[in-house]
């Protein structure tokens, strides 16, 4: 992975699987937001649930943003202990996952 300074943001887009319950889905987010607490380089923690009126989420239903200072600092999180650890035991609850990493741009005019 390309070192990259600057905020760098980790985007983790989920599809449950049907068998899933509310209340796993909720432990999950809670496990997740978590691991701000334990992990130095995830700087902040933010999710959400698709509300978009355009029916293009390709049954991606939660997105998870995780902030951090570079690259460096999203591989240090990806094979954190914690982290693999909770990814370990709740992969099991996805059907679909898509993660994109990317830099903060800002366009100059």
């Amino acid at each position: 992975m390309e070192e990259s300074r600057g905020v760098v943001k980790h985007v983790l887009l989920v599809k449950f699987k049907d068998d899933i319950s509310p209340e796993q889905i909720e432990e999950l987010i809670r496990g997740f937001a978590n691991l701000v607490n334990h992990i130095e380089p995830m700087k902040a923690f933010h999710w959400g649930k698709d509300v978009s009126v355009q029916n293009l989420h390709q049954g991606f239903t939660h997105i998870f943003e995780s902030s951090f200072e570079s690259t460096e600092g999203i591989a240090e999180y990806i094979s954190h202990p914690k982290h693999v650890v909770f990814a370990k035991l709740h992969f099991a609850y996805l059907e679909k996952v898509l993660v994109i990493d990317y830099k903060l741009s800002t366009v100059r005019c």
